[in-house]
């Protein structure tokens, strides 16, 4: 059986819009996609390395819930508004938050995200 990880901040989002964070699939997480959500707020900032900062805390929130850390993911999907406009941006800020070992990243431009967010960041985690 696959066990859900539902952060205490996630809770009402699971209950309102049916999703889960994040799934064990035996020894895998998988997680949702990550919204660079401000957690006050609640609304994307226009800021794009705040945008870009909060969508990694969020995935970080998740794993530490999963009882894993962000040196932990193995795969990292991005999909990118205006791609080439903040890649720069975006790459510095995962920088900050992702040292060796590196997981496997591909980036997809799309035209449209949820909340008009820039990206939005999907990860595979693994205790290593």
């Amino acid at each position: 059986m696959n066990k859900r990880v539902i952060p205490s901040h996630a809770k009402r989002t699971y209950e309102r819009a049916h999703y889960a964070p994040a799934v064990w699939d035996g020894e895998t997480l998988r997680c949702s996609g990550s919204l660079g959500i401000d957690p006050k707020t609640h609304k994307v900032p226009d800021d794009p390395k705040a945008q870009f900062a909060h969508a990694f805390q969020g995935i970080e929130l998740v794993l530490k819930e999963a009882g894993l850390q962000l040196s932990d993911i193995t795969e990292m999907t991005s999909f990118h508004v205006d791609m080439s406009k903040h890649m720069g941006v975006f790459a510095a800020v995962k920088d900050d938050f992702l040292k060796e070992p590196y997981p496997a990243w591909s980036a997809i431009g799309v035209s449209e995200l949820a909340m008009g967010a820039l990206v939005e960041i999907r990860v595979n985690a693994r205790k290593q």
